[in-house]
This record gives structure tokens, C-alpha cells and sequence, in this order.
């Protein structure tokens, strides 16, 4: 009985990033509403980081634990697919209905979260993605349209010809074939977790000068040293 509850406390955790990613939903239909000091904007982006450590957290739990499942992979993606395709695609929606002047091109949106479908089935049946992911991974894009809300939040609606341009370099770039590296650590090794620490280091750095929008940079960092790291092996 024990051994069961402990072998379910990573796919418990996967649960919890599952309920934030709807949390976000619900908040991103509600961007100007107040919930408590926050207006919905801020929930929906507070969600989707907390759906983001959950993800972080149900994995290295499971190796931990050696509580490793078929049942629990399944569930990690479909949990991904809500909290990191759905949930900023129904960010962008919105702020798209809000800010633009027509509301057709708003629905391009929809998208991110079939592209991420695609990203995820194909992770599920790649034994090469342990350590190197093929494509940008899905938790990256949903931090990518954070950064995206944060620049338009700060500086202005770009209009929709830029953010379709963006949704499509988004979409073709988690179907990619591509090398990226994992920005998951195994442990905290200086050496081994070295680039990890660069862009850890470049996300505070960002955010910093450029707010929430800093994200976005990040992610476009992020990119440009796995290419970059490929083109070395």
C-alpha cells in the first residue's frame, strides 16, 4: 500500500500542473478582472509558471522515487499540451481580441497548441530526446508568449501581422528537427550544468532591463546557443 502512494506522488504533482494550466485558461478569459490584488492577466501568467515547476517537479520526483510509468509519461504530456499549448494560446487570444482592431486573425492562436500536439506525440515516440530535445520544447514556448504579453503589456500592440509571423516561427520551431538541449538539471554540477546556468543567469538579467518581456529574450537566447552547440558536435 505505501509503495503504491509513493510510486503516486509524481503523477500527483502532474495533476497539479494540469489544474494550473486550466486555471490560466479560465484566467486568460478574464484579463481584466480582479481576483483577489491581481487582475486576470497576472493569474494566468502566475499559473502557467506554477504549471512549469510542477513539470520540473513530477520528473525529478520520479527519478527519485523510481516511480517511472507508461501511465505517468501519458499524463505528463497531456498535462504539458494544457498548461503550455492551451493555456498561452488562450492568453494570446484574448490580447488579441483586446488590443486588435479585427478579431479574425486573433483565432491563428489555435495554432500553438495543435503544433504542440504534434511536438508531444512526437516526443512520446522518440527515443532519441532523453537529454536533446528535437524541436523547442513546449514549457519554452509558453514562456516565449509570457515574454510575448509582457512586450505588449509594456510597449505596445505590435499588430497581428507580427504575432502571426511569431505564432509561425513558434509553431515550425517545436516540430523542428533541430538539436536543443535539456534545461532540465540531473544535478547541479558547475561544469556539466554550465549553459544552464548561462541562461539562468540571462533570464534575470533580461527581466531585469526588459520586465516580463524578458522571457521572450530568453527563449530567443535559449535557441540561439543550442544552434549554436550543435553546429560544434
Amino acid at each position: 500500500m505505501l509503495d503504491r502512494i509513493v510510486k503516486a506522488i509524481p503523477n500527483t504533482v502532474t495533476c497539479l500542473n494540469l489544474i494550473s494550466g486550466c486555471v490560466a485558461i479560465f484566467m486568460s478569459f478574464n484579463l481584466d478582472k480582479t481576483f483577489g490584488s491581481l487582475d486576470g492577466a497576472s493569474w494566468a501568467m502566475i499559473s502557467i509558471a506554477a504549471a512549469a515547476v510542477f513539470d520540473f517537479a513530477d520528473g525529478a520526483l520520479a527519478r527519485l522515487l523510481k516511480a517511472f510509468s507508461p501511465l505517468g509519461k501519458d499524463l505528463d504530456s497531456l498535462s504539458d499540451l494544457v498548461s503550455f499549448g492551451v493555456a498561452p494560446a488562450m492568453l494570446m487570444l484574448n490580447t488579441m481580441l483586446q488590443f486588435g482592431f479585427y478579431q479574425w486573425p486573433a483565432f491563428a492562436t489555435l495554432l500553438i497548441p495543435a503544433f504542440g500536439a504534434l511536438r508531444l506525440a512526437k516526443f512520446n515516440n522518440d527515443t532519441e530526446q532523453t537529454s536533446v530535445f528535437r524541436g523547442l520544447p513546449i514549457p519554452a514556448n509558453a514562456i516565449f508568449w509570457i515574454g510575448v504579453y509582457g512586450w505588449i503589456d509594456t510597449y505596445g500592440y505590435p499588430g497581428w501581422i507580427v504575432l502571426w509571423a511569431l505564432i509561425a516561427l513558434m509553431c515550425a520551431a517545436m516540430v523542428g528537427r533541430f538539436k536543443m538541449f535539456s534545461l532540465k538539471f540531473k544535478n547541479f554540477d558547475f561544469h556539466e550544468n554550465f549553459i544552464r546556468y548561462i541562461i539562468i543567469v540571462a533570464a534575470i538579467v533580461f527581466v531585469a532591463i526588459y520586465g516580463l518581456a524578458g522571457l521572450a529574450w530568453t527563449i530567443i537566447l535559449y535557441f540561439l546557443l543550442s544552434m549554436l552547440r550543435q553546429s560544434r558536435i
